[in-house]
């Protein structure tokens, strides 16, 4: 298990948080941590090259000299789906480069990548996240904002990554809605119909952080899964 792709059930919902976490409770277990963002939306210019935000803080917690760039290939100016950014500043996203440009890291070292919004997020044409991350050969990590509506989306978007054939390794649920008093019952409604492990769940955090994120999150099943797949019977 050369890594995990993390994808969501929507934008906006935890997902860097959770691999930010992810990449500081590996590091404690003395795991050598890549994080990628390979296509990012809603960037700013920092002595000339755009950057984005999230991609960033991943930079900041690697334990290697990585350049920006390795993290984050495909930096889109504009806050809004990468397909229509890309088409507005003339650029097509090279979904095979990025993919390539994955398993290369892959092949060094346990690398996080945290994919755009949604699975069925569009980058190029039909090709969509769900094509990077199966290009990409790594199983997948479902991030699953909890709110009103998240039992359909989660259920949907764990139908389409298996649809497709990919690893859905486990999912973690993210609170966002902290004054729901159902919150509790919609993630044991998922408990019992995801057709993966809760590797865990993500309070709605006063001040969010890596090393606390790190905190709710199920590492020893994790390590558990990797070396199942590493050495599968």
């Amino acid at each position: 298990m050369p890594g995990l792709f993390v994808t969501g059930t929507d934008t906006g919902i935890g997902k860097t948080l959770v691999s930010a976490g992810l990449m500081v409770a590996l590091q404690r277990q003395g795991v050598e941590v890549m994080a990628m963002k390979p296509v990012a939306a809603g960037c700013h210019y920092v002595a000339g090259q755009l950057r984005n935000e999230d991609a960033e803080q991943f930079h900041s917690l690697l334990n290697c000299q990585t350049d920006y760039s390795t993290i984050n290939p495909c930096a889109l100016e504009a806050a809004a789906a990468p397909h229509i950014v890309a088409a507005e500043q003339g650029q097509r996203i090279d979904v095979d480069g990025l993919a390539a440009a994955i398993r290369v890291q892959s092949e060094q070292r346990f690398t996080l990548v945290e994919g755009a919004g949604g699975w069925r997020v569009p980058l190029a044409g039909h090709e969509d996240v769900g094509t990077l991350a199966l290009r990409s050969n790594l199983p997948v990590l479902l991030v699953v904002g909890i709110r009103l509506g998240c039992i359909n989306h989660a259920l949907l978007s764990a139908e389409a990554i298996l649809n497709d054939g990919a690893n859905l390794t486990g999912w973690v649920a993210s609170d966002l809605e902290p004054e729901d008093t159902r919150l509790d019952a919609q993630v044991a409604a998922l408990d019992e119909r995801m057709p993966a492990p809760r590797l865990g769940r993500l309070p709605a955090l006063a001040q969010p952080s890596p090393s606390l994120a790190a905190e709710y999150l199920d590492i020893s099943s994790l390590m558990e899964l990797i070396e199942a797949l590493k050495n599968p019977i």
